[in-house]
C-alpha cells in the first residue's frame, strides 16, 4: 500500500475565516473507511495483526494514532503554534449513520454530532467528528471552538481515553480541505469519566504531518 503522505508536496489549504452562515452548514457524511484495523490489534497498540496483515505504521505515526495522548497537544507541540478549532457544524444526529463507530451506539439518546476542522497557523492538519448525548454536549461544549479536551479536563477533572479503531478513509470533503489526496489515516476514540462514556471521537489526519514524523508507513528491507 502507498504511502498516504507521497503526494504531501507542499500543498497546503488555505484556511478561510468562519463565518455565521459557515457555522450553519449540514453536516458532512462521514470518511468511507477503505481498511480497518482489526479491534484485537488496535488494543494490543498495533496496526496489524499476523493474521489479518495490513500496513504496517511507522514508530511516530503508531504514537499519534493508537496512543491516548491528547491530539491537540500533539500538533501544538509538533508545529510549534497553537491549535485552531473551525466548527463546520453541530447538530442533532437523529439518524446515525453506517460509517459512524459501533460505540456510538452505547451513548444515550438524543445525540448530537460536531464536525470541525484542526489548524495551526494556515496549516489543515485535522479534521475530527463527535458524538454525544444532548445533555452532555450542552454541559461539556458551551466554547464551541475550544478543543474538547480543553472543554473536557477544566478543573483538572479526570479523564480516560481508550482507542477503538484505527482505519484509512476516504471523503472528498477532506481532500478538499487538506488540498492533499488520500486515503487519509484516522481513529476513533471514547473518553470516559468515572466510568460513564462521555463522547465518541474520530479523528482524520493529513499526510502533511510526515513533514514532522517523517513516512507514515513502515517500511520494511
Amino acid at each position: 500500500m502507498a504511502c498516504a503522505g507521497a503526494s504531501a508536496s507542499g500543498q497546503v489549504f488555505k484556511a478561510k475565516p468562519l463565518s455565521s452562515s459557515d457555522q450553519a452548514t449540514e453536516l458532512w457524511p462521514s470518511p468511507q473507511p477503505l481498511w480497518q484495523a482489526a479491534p484485537e490489534a488496535v488494543a494490543a497498540g498495533l496496526c496489524a495483526d499476523a493474521v489479518s496483515g495490513g500496513p504496517q505504521l511507522s514508530g511516530p505515526w503508531r504514537l499519534l494514532l493508537l496512543g491516548d495522548g491528547s491530539p491537540t497537544r500533539h500538533l501544538q507541540s509538533l508545529t510549534g503554534q497553537p491549535v485552531q478549532v473551525e466548527v463546520i457544524a453541530m447538530q442533532a444526529d437523529q439518524q446515525v449513520a453506517s460509517e459512524a463507530p459501533l460505540e456510538v451506539e452505547e451513548l444515550e439518546p438524543p445525540l448530537v454530532r460536531r464536525q470541525v476542522w484542526l489548524r495551526c497557523g494556515p496549516l489543515t492538519l485535522a479534521w475530527a467528528e463527535s458524538w454525544w448525548n444532548q445533555e452532555q454536549a450542552e454541559q461539556h461544549l458551551q466554547a464551541r471552538n475550544q478543543p474538547i479536551w480543553t472543554s473536557l479536563t477544566a478543573n483538572r477533572a479526570e479523564l480516560y481515553r481508550e482507542v477503538d479503531g484505527l482505519a484509512r478513509v476516504q471523503a472528498p470533503s477532506l481532500e478538499e480541505g487538506f488540498g492533499i489526496p488520500g486515503p487519509y489515516w484516522s481513529r476513533h476514540y471514547r473518553f470516559f469519566r468515572g466510568g460513564r462514556e462521555l463522547t465518541v471521537i474520530r479523528e482524520v489526519f493529513s499526510p502533511l504531518l510526515e513533514r514532522w514524523l517523517g513516512p507514515a508507513e513502515h517500511k520494511t528491507p
